[in-house]
C-alpha cells in the first residue's frame, strides 16, 4: 500500500509531526433557528452542539460516542466545515477555518475529508465508481501521475475492491463494497484528518469487522489522524486511542481509552460502559449489572439547567441542578464535567441530599452498582487525603490542599461520609 501521489504542482503542507495538535476546537456551538408565523421569527433554537473543546492530535483516532441526538453527527459536519458555526472556532494546523468562505476551503478540503454515515445515500447512482472516485482531482485541479483512471483503480484496490469494477455504478455494489468507495474517495487527495461518522452503522457485523480493519490498516501505513463517530463502544475501544463522551450536545468525559474503559469518572459514562455486552461464553453466567436510564434525553431546546445530565442521574444534588460542572481534568489524560464523580473524591462534598430525580433514577441501579460506587469515591478520598498530607496536591500545584477547582481536599471523612450519605439515601428510598 503506497500514498497517492500528488502531481501537477499540487503540492501539500507538511503535516503536524505525530503527537503535536493537528485540530484544535474551543467553545464551539451550532444552534439551528426555529421559526414560526408567517413572518418566520425565531422562536427559539435547537442546540445540537453547545459548546465542545478539545484537540486531536496528529497521527491519533479520537472516538466520538453518545446518545442518538446528542450532537456528534453535527459536531463532524462543523469541524469538517460542512456547516457554519454559530460560535467558537476551529483551528487546524494553528489556522483558524471558522468562518472561511467556499474560496477559503477549497485548498484546506484536500487536508480534511468526511466519511459520511450511510453508503446508500453519500454516492450519487448516476455516476459510476470511476467518476465518484475521480470527482476529487477534477475539483482541486490534481493530476496524479499516470492519470486520473489509473490512481482511480490504484485506491479501489486499496480498499479490496476489484479495480475492474470502475465502470460499474452504486447500485451493483454491496453496503460493504459502497463503504468502501466511500472510504477510497476520501484518501483520493491523501488528506491528514479524517472525520468516519458512522462509518460501520448500517453493515453487518461480519463487514464491520472488515471495514474497521481497513481503517486500521490505512491509519497504520498513511499516517491518518481519525475522528471516528459510533454508537458501538466495542469499535471504538478496538479503534480509539482517545474517547470522548457526549450528552445533549456536551463532552462529559474525555480519556483515554484505557482509562475509560476501565475507570468511568462521569456516571453517564458508567452507564452507558453497563451496557456493552461482554461476547465471552466463559463468562455467560456472570452477573452483569445493567444500570437502566431514568426517561428519555431531553429536548436540545430546552436543554435542564446545571448538569445536563442530572435529570437522569442517581447522583444528582441541589448544585447539579444550579452549577453546570466545567470539564475539568481530575487526572492526568481524563477530564471529565461532574460534581459527584465515580472513582474520584467528591468534587461538591458538602452537597449530600439527593434530588427527587435521582432517588427515582436510584431505583433502576442495582444496590451492588451503589454500594461499589460509594466503596471506591471512600477510597480515592482516603487516597487523597494521604497524598495532600504529604504535602504534594493531586494536580501537583495546590500545595494548600484546595483543588483545581476550589474544593478542600483535605477533609478526606467528610468525603466518604457524603458518599455514603448517597448511597444510603438512595438505598432507602429503595
Amino acid at each position: 500500500m503506497t500514498v497517492p501521489a500528488q502531481s501537477g504542482g499540487a503540492t501539500l503542507t507538511e503535516g503536524a509531526a505525530p503527537g503535536e495538535t493537528l485540530l484544535k476546537v474551543t467553545g464551539l456551538q451550532k444552534h439551528f433557528p426555529i421559526r414560526k408565523g408567517l413572518l418566520k421569527r425565531q422562536v427559539g433554537a435547537v442546540r445540537a452542539v453547545d459548546g465542545l473543546d478539545f484537540e486531536v492530535r496528529a497521527g491519533e483516532t479520537l472516538g466520538v460516542v453518545g446518545e442518538s441526538g446528542c450532537g456528534k453527527s453535527t459536531m463532524g459536519r462543523l469541524i469538517t466545515r460542512l456547516l457554519e458555526p454559530t460560535a467558537g472556532t476551529v483551528e487546524f494546523e494553528g489556522k483558524d477555518i471558522t468562518h472561511l468562505g467556499v474560496g477559503g476551503m477549497r485548498p484546506l478540503r484536500r487536508d480534511v475529508q468526511m466519511i459520511f454515515q450511510d453508503p446508500y445515500s453519500s454516492l450519487n447512482p448516476r455516476h459510476t465508481i470511476g467518476t465518484i472516485i475521480g470527482a476529487p482531482f477534477r475539483l482541486q485541479g490534481v493530476t496524479p501521475e499516470g492519470g486520473v483512471k489509473k490512481e482511480v483503480q490504484r485506491l479501489l484496490s486499496v480498499v479490496g475492491l476489484n479495480p475492474e469494477h470502475y465502470n460499474r455504478y452504486p447500485h451493483e455494489f454491496s453496503g460493504g463494497q459502497r463503504q468502501r468507495v466511500g472510504i477510497a474517495r476520501a484518501l483520493a487527495l491523501n488528506p491528514k484528518l479524517v472525520v468516519a461518522d458512522e462509518p460501520v452503522s448500517a453493515l453487518d457485523v461480519s463487514i464491520q469487522a472488515q471495514v474497521v480493519n481497513l481503517l486500521d490498516d490505512l491509519q497504520q501505513e498513511l499516517g491518518l489522524t481519525y475522528v471516528i463517530i459510533a454508537h458501538d463502544l466495542s469499535v471504538v475501544r478496538h479503534v480509539s486511542d482517545r474517547i470522548a463522551v457526549m450528552y445533549l450536545g456536551k463532552i462529559v468525559e474525555l480519556a483515554d481509552r484505557d482509562q475509560l474503559y476501565t475507570s468511568p469518572m462521569h456516571p453517564y459514562t458508567k452507564a452507558l460502559l453497563s451496557a456493552v455486552p461482554i461476547p465471552d461464553p466463559a463468562r455467560r453466567g456472570a452477573k452483569s449489572e445493567r444500570i437502566l436510564l431514568k426517561g428519555d434525553v431531553p429536548s436540545p431546546i430546552s436543554p435542564p439547567s446545571g448538569c445536563r445530565f442530572h435529570t437522569r442521574c442517581w447522583k444528582a444534588t441541589e448544585i447539579c441542578r444550579t452549577a453546570e460542572p466545567p470539564l475539568l481534568e481530575l487526572r492526568p489524560g481524563q477530564r471529565v464535567a461532574c460534581h459527584h464523580p465515580e472513582n474520584f473524591a467528591d468534587q461538591a462534598p458538602q452537597d449530600t441530599v439527593l434530588l427527587t430525580a435521582a432517588k427515582e433514577a436510584a431505583e433502576l441501579v442495582a444496590d451492588e452498582v451503589l454500594a461499589e460506587s460509594a466503596e471506591t469515591s471512600a477510597a480515592v478520598a482516603a487516597e487523597v487525603h494521604g497524598t495532600v498530607q504529604d504535602g504534594t496536591a493531586q494536580d501537583g500545584t495546590a500545595q494548600d490542599g484546595t483543588a483545581q477547582d476550589g474544593t478542600v481536599q483535605d477533609a478526606a471523612a467528610q468525603d466518604a461520609a457524603a458518599t455514603d450519605a448517597k448511597g444510603t439515601a438512595a438505598a432507602d428510598d429503595k
